[in-house]
């Protein structure tokens, strides 16, 4: 697979945002708007070596409505550069190799001190950790997509938090590699510990951490989902027909 350019992006995704998302039928932050133009090239197609989920790739559900495993627990303001340290950006995902190595790095910029546990054990590519539960303003700082590219690329498929930085929700979205989630009630990232067994029911909104028996109110993800069960903006625009698949 060929890397395009990002400047590419702009113009489909504001076409796909316009066509899939009328004004007021989602929450706020579920409102897809186009990537910001940036001087990088970095492609936003990124190779899937993975399920959509993290219980199909465990085999105990088919379904996407769902994610269920442990979690990885943050603070507040955790910031790309934490997320994916700007020495990795030349990694490009659209090559499986590059692709498996970037989630290797996946938050390898936490300060060790307050993050003991590491995301992805050392030697290893992926994560053992399905669900990401954060304080307010996750994925602050810098704009780079390969932040939610990362998290998606060792395996985590949700992120659930406080709050988030704008643009990481956007490219969160745009990727399709992490289901950016809200959640509505507050104490989560406080309550939660890290190797907590959770399940994250997207059907009903609802966080539950079987670990401590305790559930979580999450906002609906709105239309953005769709976006995001595709495989990205790309993936959702050529399945809906408003940009032509990679066949024709």
């Amino acid at each position: 697979m060929t890397a395009a350019p990002l400047l590419s992006l702009t113009d489909a995704a504001t076409a796909t945002a316009t066509a899939v998302l009328a004004p007021g039928r989602a929450p706020a932050r579920a409102r897809i708007q186009a990537v910001p133009r940036h001087r990088a090239t970095v492609s936003l197609r990124c190779h899937r070596a993975r399920p959509l989920t993290a219980a199909a790739a465990a085999g105990d559900s088919p379904s996407s409505a769902a994610f269920h495993g442990e979690c990885f627990v943050v603070g507040d303001n955790i910031d790309t550069d934490q997320i994916i340290p700007a020495e990795h950006l030349t990694l490009v995902p659209s090559k499986p190799d590059e692709y498996r190595k970037l989630g290797s790095f996946a938050f390898v910029g936490l300060p060790s001190a307050a993050y003991p546990i590491p995301f992805v054990a050392p030697g290893e590519e992926s994560s053992r950790y399905a669900v990401i539960i954060g304080g307010a303003n996750f994925g602050c700082g810098s704009s780079r997509e390969h932040a939610p590219v990362a998290l998606g690329a060792a395996g985590a498929r949700a992120v659930v938090a406080e709050g988030y930085a704008r643009i990481f929700f956007r490219n969160s979205v745009a990727t399709g590699e992490v289901y950016p989630l809200e959640l509505a009630d507050s104490g989560a990232s406080k309550e939660c510990k890290t190797g907590d067994v959770v399940t994250v029911d997207l059907d009903n909104s609802v966080l539950i951490n079987h670990t401590s028996g305790k559930q979580y109110k999450l906002k609906p993800i709105g239309d953005a989902g769709p976006v995001i069960e595709a495989g990205g903006i790309f993936a959702y625009a050529r399945k809906a027909g408003m940009i032509a698949s990679k066949s024709a």
